[in-house]
């Protein structure tokens, strides 16, 4: 079973012949996977797309057959559209997301939620009053993955969570990004770009955080862009490249986590790992929706390779949209959701917080579902029968 709506997600109350009708709102590297995967969907039809660049909106229409290509203005504009896809650089998250509840339409955003808090909050707050849906992604823990873990954790297999590990270890995107300067600038680096997979992960897995302690640094401040048009233009480094720190979580758990552009090579550490009073899970990375999950039990040197809840394929961006549309049919809370990337927000800039301040930072936000869909890979076990 391909993990991809609707056999694995109920579709109560949205068919084919009344599909949500969106526009995706930045036609850069990330929206050609959406593009795909959306025109797949049985409950969102893309029916317009826009970018600063409008050629590059209409090469994105004319590859994916979209009817529509408008300036963000227009798009915004057209009554047909009740949901934008929000696939902008992460400064512009906000405003867009802020512009699209404006005009009355659902919003679902690339991580992400915003470069702020001040900014996150704006959206939230606006997203109640105008009483509409705000998603953001990453959706990847919605996949086989972390759903594998979680029904391994939820079943006892490694008793009572106790601690975790995080490692994102590489070099930046400059060698093969054809505009990589915005990963350098403030909201980017890799806390920003990585961190919220992983943090989706270990918020989905172990619930919500409460403190951070942490360090962080521009180690390697000399950047070079090296393919494109650009090629060997200098990037100046306004983001920190490295950061070290724990997070405590409200369930006793504490997660240690280092994410870096600054890694030459391979670093040997794992991706993600949940360590428990009788077991460990071994995770794969968190920026794909399969992978292998592996159990080491209490007593035992070996590696157990644990049966994936269900199938899905590699990159599945866009269930989590798929799952919003699906939740204001159903009235009940949705998984990517704009409330747990707030969160997953001060998480990551209390990373840096702590660093500059030199103190643990208290969250002050949580995440919890309102009304509770039901456990995911329930849900697919149960429609997959």
């Amino acid at each position: 079973m391909v993990l991809r709506l609707p056999e694995h997600i109920r579709t109560q109350g949205v068919t084919p012949m009344n599909k949500m009708k969106a526009g995706i709102i930045g036609c850069g590297n990330i929206s050609g996977i959406y593009f795909k995967n959306l025109k797949e969907s049985p409950l969102v039809e893309v029916v317009a797309c826009a970018d600063l660049v409008p050629e590059r909106a209409q090469e994105r229409a004319d590859e994916f057959n979209i009817a529509n290509v408008y300036s963000v203005e227009e798009l915004l504009a057209q009554p047909e559209i009740e949901l934008i896809v929000n696939l902008t650089i992460p400064a512009s998250h906000a405003n867009v997301d802020i512009a699209a509840l404006e005009w009355g339409k659902h919003v679902y955003s690339e991580k992400p939620l915003a470069i702020t808090l001040e900014e996150g909050l704006r959206v939230l707050n606006l997203a109640d009053k105008k009483g509409l849906r705000a998603g953001c992604a990453p959706d990847t823990f919605l996949g086989s993955t972390v759903q594998t873990a979680k029904a391994a954790i939820d079943s006892g297999l490694i008793g009572r969570p106790i601690a975790a590990t995080a490692f994102n270890m590489g070099l930046g995107p400059e060698a093969w990004h054809l505009n990589p300067e915005f990963f350098y600038a403030p909201g980017g680096g890799p806390m920003m770009d990585m961190g919220p997979y992983y943090l989706a992960a270990m918020v989905e897995l172990l619930g919500p955080a409460r403190r951070v302690s942490a360090s962080a640094g521009i180690q390697i401040p000399d950047r070079t862009v090296g393919s494109g048009p650009n090629s060997g233009k200098p990037i100046t480094v306004k983001t920190p490249t490295h950061l070290a720190g724990t997070v405590d979580f409200e369930n006793g758990s504490i997660l240690t986590m280092i994410t870096s552009f600054d890694i030459f090579g391979g670093s040997g550490l794992p991706w993600m790992e949940i360590y428990g009073t009788h077991g460990t899970l071994n995770l794969t990375d968190p920026n794909y929706f399969n992978g292998d999950v592996k159990l080491s039990r209490m007593g035992s040197e070996e590696w157990e390779l644990l049966k994936p809840v269900f199938e899905c394929g590699k990159n599945e961006r866009g269930l989590g949209i798929n799952d919003m549309v699906e939740a204001i049919a159903d009235n009940r809370d949705h998984r990517a959701n704009a409330r747990m990337a707030y969160h997953i927000l001060e998480i990551m800039q209390s990373f840096q917080q702590s660093s500059l301040e030199g103190r643990h930072v208290v969250l002050q936000s949580t995440y919890r579902f309102g009304k509770l869909p039901a456990p995911l890979q329930t849900e697919m076990i149960n429609n997959s029968i």
